[in-house]
């Protein structure tokens, strides 16, 4: 039986509860398809520790981290707790040190959910963002002088490598390359951010010749959100920077059904290092501890790491199951329906379970 070790991070907010969830379902497609097992370490990292003890995460804990297979994540964030700091503390330290350079941001318009723009239909809207996930402008360049006084200066840089993004606009060709379309669009703003995105788009152009099946456009960041409403059928696999796909991801979730059903991967696809799974609906401590989340995006999250652990029958189960269970309405308030939390999860273990 193969056997893999899961550093389980749970995190902040409805992360615990999503989390939970995940830990539930992927303990029942175990059970249905065998043949593997699932080891956790379960990890306090996250804003209680912080404000106990004064860290994220102790001494050496990225080098703990990286003796697992994999890295589910469930949400990070506390109100009582600046975001920079949280971000900064645990989830993009993970990104640089284990080159997680890809992010990986499936949305599509599955059958049940209700349509966000007027005559779009499952089907219409299927596309894989490929984020650009370890620097442009995220990198963490720059600094602060002369604090509080009316001289005060900010700087933040993107840095942006040759490497770095011939790795990223690689990963995205060859994604393209392996769906149906064989349709790329590369995101970028080379007219106002003229040395690093100029070379973001030359580079695009010289990988593309190692791709000649592949086709591909291009596409300036404000006109690329309004191509994503008006015409999703255009666009199949893109491309973006850091901040970019920060962004447009979260508009694909909106146009998608909603953020509930966002799921994410975050690659370093030499697997040198572990990956991370995680869904990016954040920790929304409005809602936390009141069974309200939606676990779709967490559950969908824990399918994407066991494929990419080479389990793709279980994955598939995983994800026919949340697919059902959104075309029959059995979901929570943010697709329309009335379930809580726990109540989504126990109807997609069922479906697993006699599948």
């Amino acid at each position: 039986m193969q056997k893999y070790n899961i550093a389980v991070i749970a995190g902040d907010g409805i992360g615990i509860e999503v989390t939970a969830s995940a830990l539930e379902v992927l303990r029942a497609v175990q059970q249905k398809v065998g043949g593997f097992e699932l080891i956790y370490d379960e990890l306090d990292y996250g804003s209680a520790r912080y404000k106990a003890q004064g860290s994220y995460a102790p001494k050496g804990w990225l080098d703990h981290l990286r003796s697992s297979d994999a890295i589910y994540f469930g949400a990070v964030g506390d109100p009582d707790v600046p975001d920079h700091i949280s971000l900064w503390e645990l989830i993009l330290p993970m990104r640089q040190v284990f080159q997680q350079y890809v992010n990986v941001r499936p949305s599509s318009i599955l059958p049940g959910i209700p349509s966000r723009v007027a005559g779009s239909a499952p089907g219409d809207l299927d596309w894989v963002i490929i984020r650009e996930n370890t620097e442009g402008e995220y990198a963490g360049q720059g600094g602060r002088t002369h604090v509080g006084t009316e001289h005060e200066v900010a700087t933040e840089l993107a840095v942006f490598t040759r490497k770095g993004v011939e790795r990223v606009m690689r990963y995205a060709f060859e994604t393209a390359q392996k769906r149906p379309k064989k349709f790329l669009t590369v995101v970028s703003k080379s007219n106002a951010q003229r040395y690093g995105l100029l070379l973001w788009d030359e580079v695009a152009g010289l990988v593309s010749k190692d791709y000649p099946d592949v086709e591909w456009d291009k596409m300036l960041v404000d006109a690329m959100t309004v191509r994503m409403v008006s015409k999703p059928k255009s666009l199949d696999t893109i491309v973006t920077t850091n901040l970019h796909g920060d962004i447009l991801s979260d508009l694909a979730a909106a146009l998608s059904g909603s953020i509930g059903i966002a799921h994410s991967s975050s690659l370093d696809p030499s697997r040198k290092s572990p990956s991370l799974f995680e869904p990016v609906h954040g920790a929304a401590f409005d809602i936390m501890g009141k069974d309200l989340a939606n676990p779709i995006a967490a559950i969908m999250s824990a399918a994407e790491m066991i494929r990419f652990l080479g389990e793709e029958k279980a994955a598939a189960v995983i994800e026919s199951a949340c697919r059902e269970s959104i075309a029959e309405g059995q979901t929570t308030g943010d697709l329309g329906g009335k379930l809580k939390t726990t109540e989504v999860t126990k109807v997609v273990c069922d479906i697993i379970s006699r599948s």
